[in-house]
């Protein structure tokens, strides 16, 4: 099996027990409760104590689903059950907890890569801020908030999530970062990314290699000194679906499927002309990666690759990343 053991999985794959796990070895967490709520009254009380806006949470799965902000303490008995029963419905687990909605934040994750020797090491951040639905659509690296200091707080951070599990493998460690660049733990993915392009372009590592070789017990051949940033990498997830319309999902066939030839471009895809995009699975279908020798760079060469992009037949995001590229606050 490549990947981590199935305690880990299991113990990341809770929120509420990842939570209980991290806090020993001294990770920072968003205020809150670290176990499940189902009474109303404790849930009022612990809103009441850590301030609104709460976020109520759903223990298992992710994607956006089982979340309800509540801003007004009137509404907090309704989104609760509303959350537990979405998480319920989609995950078969309706455990709920709360902790206080970050307001304005980032989300910065940490790419780890641990081998079954005992060494741990963050290869570098990902800024992953630009989403809808609580899901990425924009990921890059590294992040232009992050100093150094900051950057080595939330990578050692990241390592110390890995050691609450006795992680092995590829796997990811989110983290919300404040306006004042504070950052909370967020969750573990034990699992290669669909974002993980964007550092394999920063660093030169073949991350589905490194964890074949960690599947082979081999111990990792570098050590966290030589993890260093080269240039800077943009990923835009392609989906089908109608932006101008709250981003809502689309079917349908693609007529044109040209895409963008420059050396700098990496195009991960499995769609073609005359392939009918199905109403059964999730809608992505591309991932455009653009590298630069720095951000600016790398701005316009996605904008350069999204307009290069031919795509006809079905809506995608492709427009919407130009949009985001050419934004001022981006």
């Amino acid at each position: 099996f490549i990947g981590p053991s199935p305690e880990a999985i299991d113990l990341m794959g809770s929120k509420i027990a990842s939570k209980q796990a991290v806090e020993k070895y001294g990770v920072p967490l968003v205020p809150g409760i670290n176990h499940a709520v189902e009474d109303i009254t404790e849930a009022a009380n612990v809103a009441n104590q850590i301030g609104y806006p709460v976020l109520v949470k759903a223990s298992a799965g992710g994607g956006g689903k089982g979340m309800r902000i509540v801003h007004d303490p009137k509404d907090l008995e309704s989104q609760m059950r509303t959350a537990q029963s979405e998480a319920q419905s989609a995950f078969g687990d309706r455990s709920v907890f709360i902790e206080k909605f970050v307001t304005k934040p980032r989300h910065i994750e940490i790419q780890l890569i641990a081998d079954n020797h005992g060494n741990v090491i963050y290869l570098l951040e990902r800024e992953c801020s630009i989403q809808r639905r609580h899901q990425k659509l924009v990921e890059e690296a590294p992040s232009v908030v992050l100093t150094p200091a900051l950057r080595k707080a939330m990578g050692e951070a990241a390592v110390n999530v890995a050691k609450a599990c006795n992680y092995s493998g590829a796997g990811t460690v989110e983290f919300l970062l404040d306006a004042d660049h504070h950052f909370y733990f967020l969750e573990m993915n034990t699992r290669l990314q669909v974002e993980h392009p964007v550092t394999e372009l920063i660093t030169g590592l073949d991350l589905v290699a490194e964890q074949i070789k960690v599947a082979r017990n081999e111990k990792l051949t570098y050590s966290q000194d030589d993890i260093k940033a080269n240039g800077h990498a943009i990923e835009l997830r392609l989906t089908a679906e109608e932006t101008e319309n709250d981003f809502t999902p689309a079917i349908g066939t693609i007529d044109t499927y040209q895409a963008p030839k420059d050396e700098w471009v990496r195009l991960d895809d499995f769609v073609y002309e005359g392939y009918e995009i199905p109403i059964y699975y999730d809608n992505m279908f591309a991932k455009l990666i653009v590298w630069g020798v720095d951000r600016t760079e790398a701005i316009q060469r996605m904008i350069k690759a999204c307009n290069d992009f031919k795509i006809e037949g079905v809506p995608t995001t492709l427009d919407f990343g130009r949009f985001v590229m050419q934004h001022p606050k981006f």
